[in-house]
């Protein structure tokens, strides 16, 4: 081969078409014949341009635009065929090729690259079991009382006990019975005590007093709410403490929460009222002494619901507290009954028994020595309440037979003072 000039191949030459040939293998060896092709294709389109430029490229034999044109045409075509079999391999690898191509030289490798994000979406059905422990602590059994705490019935003692306030138990300091009144006042002014008034409300049968206008009950039959039993009543010293008055929620209990901040009038009421009166056994009586649901509860089972019930009542109504061991007792209870009602009370109506005579009570009640007065005269000391003359060893004393009889108040109308 031999130049323009009649000479033979120069530097040029071997430079020129040596570095197509060095290229296009390169890009063979990398990228197959797409390779092969785009890098040929791209070297002879540098060719082309610099023949289009100058007019030649003697070492290509370009000798005019004209064969430059011819060649930039081929370049073209060559790009085209690289780019047509480059295609399939990017669309089957996507964004992946880039790896492949950097570490794997051969196609093997790219072709072995392809399978290697399979395990990617595997965390996906993973991640979808992670899911499912989710939702089995939700039939859990913990969450099954809350209904039952967060939304009782209205008008139960469950909902009315939400509304008690919880606090400490205050301090016993101050406390005294007169705190609470005298005795059985006539609180609801129907001319009798209200000792009376609960005995003819819990006692069935009874009878009453002639003259008494339906007040005074003489005997009856108690069916005991706390233990269920039978016990009689029958009037008289020694004998009336067998059935005694409880009061649901004891004064003392009372006064240590929140019944001190309460003024004396509303004090009276609440020892008073039906709401926390029941006649009892008096011996369950004073076995639950001043006790709250925390520390007693009534013997018998089936009544407890009602007892705390009516605890839970008469605490609302004086706005008094509960302490939490009390608080949780209750609740634990009514948790059982959560449809039990809140109780209410009213007055209780005179009469209703079996009117009779009252034996005279000189020839049934028993005289109590007492000590010859210290003034020497012939009746006792005055003191200025019975409950002070029964403490010096006084009395009882008789309407009609007695002159002291006139010196105290016969709160049950029997005729019988300081017994």
């Amino acid at each position: 081969m031999t130049t323009p000039t009649g000479r033979g191949p120069g530097p040029a030459h071997w430079f020129g078409w040596g570095g197509l040939v060095a290229v296009a293998f390169l890009g063979g060896m990398t990228s197959g014949v797409s390779g092969f092709c785009s890098v040929a294709g791209a070297y002879v389109l540098v060719v082309a341009v610099v023949g289009l430029v100058r007019g030649h490229v003697a070492w290509a034999r370009l000798r005019g635009r004209a064969t430059a044109g011819l060649a930039l045409a081929a370049a073209v075509v060559l790009a085209g065929i690289g780019g047509a079999t480059a295609a399939p391999v990017e669309r089957s690898t996507g964004l992946e090729l880039a790896g492949p191509t950097a570490t794997a030289p051969t196609g093997a490798a790219s072709a072995s690259a392809v399978p290697t994000p399979s395990p990617t979406p595997t965390p996906s059905p993973t991640a979808t079991p992670t899911v499912t422990p989710t939702p089995s602590p939700t039939p859990s059994p913990t969450p099954s009382p809350t209904p039952t705490k967060a939304a009782p019935a209205r008008g139960t003692a469950l909902a009315a006990l939400a509304t008690v306030a919880v606090k400490g138990r205050a301090p016993k300091t101050g406390y005294d019975r007169a705190q609470f009144g005298t005795a059985w006042k006539d609180v609801d002014r129907n001319g009798c005590d209200t000792r009376n008034d609960i005995l003819r409300r819990d006692l069935h049968p009874f009878t009453l007093k002639a003259g008494t206008h339906g007040c005074l009950v003489l005997s009856g039959t108690l069916k005991s709410p706390y233990t269920g039993a039978t016990k009689a009543f029958v009037r008289g010293q020694g004998t009336s403490s067998a059935v005694q008055i409880d009061h649901v929620v004891a004064l003392s209990d009372a006064w240590q929460k929140g019944a001190q901040q309460l003024d004396v009038g509303t004090r009276t009421a609440f020892a008073n009222d039906p709401l926390n009166l029941l006649a009892v056994e008096g011996a369950v009586n004073q076995a639950k002494s001043d006790g709250d649901a925390a520390t007693w509860l009534p013997p018998r089972k089936a009544y407890r619901c009602a007892y705390v019930a009516r605890q839970v009542a008469v605490k609302v109504r004086y706005h008094l507290w509960m302490t939490a061991a009390e608080h949780d007792a209750v609740e634990r209870i009514l948790l059982t009954c959560p449809g039990q009602k809140l109780p209410v009370a009213g007055a209780v109506a005179l009469g209703g028994g079996r009117v009779v005579s009252a034996p005279a009570p000189t020839t049934t009640a028993p005289r109590v020595v007492t000590p010859p007065p210290p003034s020497g005269g012939g009746t006792d000391p005055h003191f200025a309440t019975c409950k002070a003359a029964k403490a010096a060893g006084y009395g009882p004393y008789y309407r009609g037979r007695d002159a002291e009889y006139g010196w105290y108040r016969d709160g049950d109308s029997d005729g019988i003072v300081c017994e």
